[in-house]
């Protein structure tokens, strides 16, 4: 049994935080994480982030909280840096802001979130409230959540950066209607960050948004890295190839993870990790051989035979 799959069969047990931190104790840290530098980040960032969009959103019980703050905690342990939260996210802004206050970790991340409304009033209401959610002074990158009223909101964001109240400014989207205008923006507007769907299964911004991305020296965030859950649902049963072990990857979503970062983009993934025991399997894309260009194409090949 692969990892993933012995993972996901826990993931109905309820969570215990004492044995929890004991099995983590014991999960090897590795080399060092490949990163890359953005804008505004005191140091280079890890290739592998947490996404927060549905996990994050509305915990209830003490216990689901308690296993978001060991996902952090362990995220940090390990060397993670970057979280992406929206304000369109439900209570996710609040959560990570509450859970990363009380873990007292600020200084060792790179909180990124989303402004995502149509007026600039607006705006600059929604960013403001966002400071007060992540619960500091100063927040590494908001982006403009899937090009809403772009122009308007990337003024405000410029007047943030120049008042070095954030680091860093973009734009995102998950959707292809959206490549065009996202091109033209990227073409138009100076920004240090984009953030795109992108998957092994899933590959149309490598078509010329990634590659825009690199001539620009803007920075990317993937979203929806495992194609919305399709990749695990193709390969549900299936052992891992031999070639899996040429690029380190012990489980499907290191595969998954390691064909993303590997992009000559140096993309920086950004999967939703809601257990601890997540965060290690995940965190291991980021380190060891990635995969060269033949690779890349032999990963592409397998995919499409399923």
């Amino acid at each position: 049994m692969d990892r993933r799959v012995f993972l996901g069969s826990l993931a109905s047990i309820p969570f215990l935080p004492s044995a929890a931190h004991a099995w983590l104790a014991k999960a090897p840290a590795g080399s060092a994480l490949h990163s890359r530098p953005i804008a505004g980040a005191r140091r280079p960032v890890p290739l592998i982030g947490i996404g927060t969009s549905r996990r994050y959103n509305d915990p209830q019980t003490d216990e689901q909280m308690a296993a978001l703050s060991a996902s952090i905690a362990r995220f940090v342990e390990l060397g993670g840096q970057m979280i992406d939260t929206a304000p369109a996210y439900g209570r996710a802004e609040d959560v990570v802001g509450r859970l990363v206050e009380q873990l007292g970790v600020r200084d060792k991340l790179f909180l990124a979130t989303k402004v995502g409304v149509d007026a600039r009033a607006d705006g600059v209401a929604q960013i403001e409230q966002s400071f007060k959610n992540l619960r500091t002074r100063h927040i590494d990158l908001i982006a403009v959540h899937n090009l809403r009223n772009l122009t308007d909101q990337l003024a405000i964001l410029r007047d943030l950066k120049a008042a070095k109240r954030i680091g860093a400014l973009g734009v995102t989207t998950s959707s292809d209607t959206q490549y065009a205008d996202l091109e033209a923006a990227m073409r138009r507007e100076p920004m240090d960050v984009i953030q795109i769907d992108y998957a092994l299964d899933n590959r149309g911004a490598a078509d010329r948004i990634l590659p825009l991305a690199q001539e620009k020296g803007m920075a990317v965030m993937i979203n929806l890295p495992f194609g919305r859950g399709r990749l695990f649902q193709a390969t549900e049963g299936r052992p891992l190839p031999d070639w899996a072990k040429e690029i380190g990857a012990a489980t499907w979503a290191q595969v998954f993870l390691k064909y993303i970062v590997s992009h000559p983009s140096r993309p920086i993934a950004i999967p939703g990790m809601a257990q601890a025991r997540y965060v290690d399997d995940n965190l291991g894309a980021a380190r060891g051989p990635l995969p060269d260009e033949a690779m890349r194409r032999r990963m592409e090949h397998y995919i499409g035979t399923l």
